[in-house]
């Protein structure tokens, strides 16, 4: 099998359709010119036919010409120039009459016919058509008229179409080739530009892009979905590269804590008090770091879809209630006042531990970014298509220019401004994931120095 390039294939296959379509066509146009040679020769044999039909007197067993000089016709005479041949049988076979050209040959005849009957012969190495008609008196066949014509000129005439049509076909099929290899080469031109392209992007090459076509057809649309598909590729590694730089700076921050704080201790003795100190300040950075890690599991998780979700029922009030005695603590070192006042008892349908995740984060972030003595309120409403959850506080806000940042991990909007607030970033991020992942609609309000409100949809279809 030839190993064909994909122009070659592509010109080659349409070379096949088209021979096929080019030798139906030839052969239809050899066929109607030889029915038309044939059919004229036939009407001129049935022409004569009735010229000597009209010039025969029968006896009953003898057959003469009315016009003797029938015979010395120039047609009848010479073979050369447009001949015809006549002879007449009796119901024998035997010849009665020949016409002088035929000389001492004889015109084919088929006894067994008993109607007219046209048909290809040759004679004196010549090819004739020739026509036999039986003689009938009443109702009884007295013989057979046969009429013959020359098929020389016609043949040549066939012959050379015949020569024509080859060359034409073979000319045709050359021609075509080339011009469909050309027009392929041009067509596919986009899909070498992809090649190419595709060669000379790596990982740290991803800038490169394929050049659309002029035309908006299949091959715009493939070069368009792979660019698309480049941008996709470049966000998601510099993503990676960004959330493995931040999450390394991270890592090594209270590893780095820890190390120091022991290094001080082991360099001499210390009383008991001071061991105690650093040694709760070494748990909460391990604590730290242990909810850092969780976080970047979550986040790997995700980022992998390995996250298998659960639809189950979800009663909001008692998640809600859980949640709020978990932060207890927090709440009352800084004397903040929580409100939470439901009509009813709200069910949604939906993963518990991940919406648990997203309210968790949540009220998280608006009890670190509420002043002490602040207040925070959550509350629900409904409508005909979403249960809305709101949660609001009195905290420090978020500025404009940062709400296009946080939801990206790591970033905390103005942390060096309040460096008594603890976090990595990462809450907001996971936040806007699953709510994604979960199909809840997710929105923030903010304004500086009055507060921020969340505000959460879940479907009632979900």
């Amino acid at each position: 099998m030839f190993k064909f390039s994909f122009k070659n294939r592509l010109a080659f296959n349409f070379l096949i359709s088209t021979a096929l379509i080019v030798a139906l066509l030839f052969v239809a146009i050899y066929n109607t010119v030889k029915y038309s040679v044939y059919n004229d020769i036939n009407h001129e044999l049935e022409k004569e036919v009735g010229l000597h039909f009209s010039e025969m007197n029968f006896g009953n067993s003898i057959y003469r010409w009315i016009d003797i000089r029938e015979w010395e016709e120039k047609e009848h005479n010479e073979i050369t120039i447009d001949p015809v041949f006549v002879q007449i049988y009796d119901p024998n076979g035997v010849a009665v009459e020949k016409s002088p050209n035929l000389k001492n040959d004889n015109l084919k005849l088929n006894k067994s016919i008993k109607e007219k009957y046209f048909f290809d012969t040759e004679l004196n190495k010549q090819f004739i058509r020739q026509v036999q008609v039986p003689i009938y008196k009443n109702g009884k066949i007295m013989g057979f008229l046969l009429i013959a014509k020359s098929l020389e000129e016609e043949n040549t005439v066939m012959k050379n179409l015949n020569t024509i049509l080859l060359l034409s076909y073979v000319i045709v099929l050359f021609s075509f080739f080339f011009i469909t290899r050309f027009i392929a080469g041009k067509s596919i031109k986009p899909i070498t530009q992809i090649t190419d392209t595709a060669s000379i992007i790596s990982t740290e090459n991803l800038k490169s892009r394929i050049a659309l076509p002029h035309y908006k057809d299949e091959l715009f649309v493939l070069s368009k979905t792979i660019n698309d598909l480049l941008d996709r590729i470049e966000n998601a590694v510099e993503r990676e590269k960004q959330f493995t730089s931040d999450a390394s700076h991270e890592l090594r921050t209270p590893l780095a804590i820890l190390k120091g704080t022991l290094e001080v201790l082991v360099r001499k003795p210390r009383n008991q008090t001071e061991y105690e100190e650093k040694i709760n300040y070494c748990i909460k950075e391990v604590d730290r770091l242990n909810h850092l890690v969780d976080e970047l599991l979550l986040l790997a998780r995700f980022e992998n879809q390995k996250l298998n979700t659960k639809n189950e029922s979800v009663y909001l009030n008692a998640l809600i209630l859980d949640i709020v005695t978990r932060y207890s603590q927090n709440i009352k070192e800084k004397q903040l006042t929580v409100k939470y006042d439901f009509e009813k008892d709200y069910y949604i349908n939906s993963d518990e531990y991940l919406v648990g995740i997203i309210i968790s984060n949540l009220l998280s972030n608006a009890i670190k970014y509420t002043k002490s003595k602040g207040e925070i309120q959550l509350a629900f409403s409904e409508n005909n298509q979403y249960l809305i959850g709101t949660i609001s506080d009195t905290g420090i806000g978020i500025p404009k220019a940062d709400f296009d940042k946080i939801l990206n991990p790591f970033y905390r909007s103005k942390f060096l401004e309040h460096p008594e607030v603890k976090g990595v970033g990462l809450g907001l991020s996971i936040v806007n994931r699953l709510c994604t992942l979960l199909k809840i609609e997710f929105s923030i309000k903010s304004k500086v120095h009055v507060g921020t409100t969340v505000m959460f949809k879940f479907p009632k279809n979900s």
